[in-house]
């Protein structure tokens, strides 16, 4: 046996996991991403998707996506870098700067894939990146392949923050990296304090809106417009994986910015860019946020009502305001049990463990849609919970 068959021999959780009974993950879909979904033939309430807007099944979108196949082929074939430009990448990039108020935009093949690509290259050797300790792990991954220093200050904590600047070096670059809506807590940055210090320090900003666009705002132009920086952000990140129902994402920023990252964002210039039928998808998407202003007000309708639920029920949610909202459970065991437990009675969600949060901060990720209703959220509540008494978690 080689050693690295050796090695990954002894990585046997999941193993662990599935001969208990409770192992969580890739459990097959059969229907559409939508308010209900069919698993193992039996219908299921999803409150497990990112589809904010409730869009991934919208006859527009469809037609957008299949329109665009027809004209452009399945792929591209090539990087935007070379070959695999289209017009309506142009298109859609130019929508999408305007849409969140930034010069230019620049679409990569998905989300994961921005935020590696840009925050690998902004910075130098004796520059700085300061990430909050909860960002996303792309985010954190493009730190990793960034040779500039990198600093973290403690979760929403503008002292720390402060601290973390202070230590820094004042004629060197400092990369502010947070998220605009963190993806597990389901809480929002205060963009607004952010940006304040980092006019002290001479730092500049860069938000990554993929929970927060479709969701923040009139017409979802997402958090830095809700609070008004977005003249005082530097870069703006969205994905099409969320609110615009397709597969991709893109970076906001200014004419200068947009010039570097097109020349050196190694995920953008080394991947083959994103196909027709994304583009036309996220594109269709565009136009009904721009449209249909009360699917979000329907959004946060639904958000306020399982809110209250769930503190009626005496839930522990921390400090979410958003159609995120995590149920803690602490325990990583127990957090697949009861997902599996809530599976059986008919609820989807996410199981939420370590590494992706602190061991002691595991818990079931409830997510919401403008198209849920409430007489859903009302089973949602009855079943969670009979499964959180029977576990002793309320």
């Amino acid at each position: 046996m080689n050693l690295l068959q050796e090695k990954l021999e002894k990585y046997n959780i999941p193993q662990q996991m599935k001969d208990k009974g409770i192992y969580p993950y890739f459990r097959a879909i059969l229907s559409e991403q939508d308010c209900e979904v069919v698993i193992n033939g039996k219908k299921v309430l999803m409150f497990g998707s990112n589809s904010y807007l409730g869009l991934t099944n919208h006859p527009k979108i469809k037609e957008a996506s299949i329109a665009a196949v027809r004209k452009y082929g399945t792929g591209c074939a090539g990087s935007r870098f070379l070959n695999g430009t289209l017009d309506i990448h142009e298109q859609l990039e130019a929508r999408l700067a305007k849409f969140v108020g930034k010069e230019e935009a620049i679409i990569f093949s998905t989300g994961f894939q921005v935020n590696v690509g840009v925050v690998s290259c902004l910075t130098g050797r004796e520059d700085y990146i300061i990430l909050d300790e909860s960002d996303h792990a792309s985010i954190i991954e493009g730190r990793r392949l960034s040779f500039s220093n990198c600093l973290k200050f403690k979760h929403n904590d503008m002292d720390s923050l402060e601290k973390t600047l202070k230590t820094c070096a004042p004629d060197k670059i400092k990369l502010i990296v947070v998220d605009g809506v963190f993806s597990m807590e389901g809480d929002v940055a205060p963009l607004k304090e952010i940006v304040a210090l980092a006019k002290k320090y001479n730092a500049s900003v860069m938000v990554d809106e993929a929970h927060g666009i479709g969701v923040f705002g009139k017409n979802g132009q997402g958090v830095c417009h809700a609070m008004g920086v977005t003249d005082d952000v530097d870069l703006i990140m969205g994905t099409f994986s969320k609110s615009f129902a397709s597969l991709g994402g893109f970076i906001a920023c200014n004419s200068v910015i947009a010039n570097y990252l097109r020349h050196n964002a190694r995920s953008y210039i080394f991947s083959a860019s994103a196909t027709p039928a994304s583009i036309g998808a996220a594109n269709a998407a565009l136009d009904i946020m721009l449209s249909e202003p009360e699917r979000i007000e329907r959004l946060w309708d639904v958000t306020h009502y399982a809110l209250d639920g769930f503190r009626k029920m005496g839930c522990e949610i921390g400090p979410t305001t958003t159609p995120i909202i995590p149920l803690y459970i602490r325990d990583n065991e127990k957090t697949f049990a009861v997902t599996r437990a809530l599976l059986n009675e008919g609820i989807f969600v996410n199981p939420v463990v370590s590494p992706a949060v602190a061991p002691q901060d595991t818990l079931i990720r409830f997510s919401l849609m403008a198209t849920h209703s409430k007489a859903q959220i009302d089973i949602a509540f009855e079943k969670i919970e009979k499964c959180f008494k029977q576990f002793g978690i309320i």
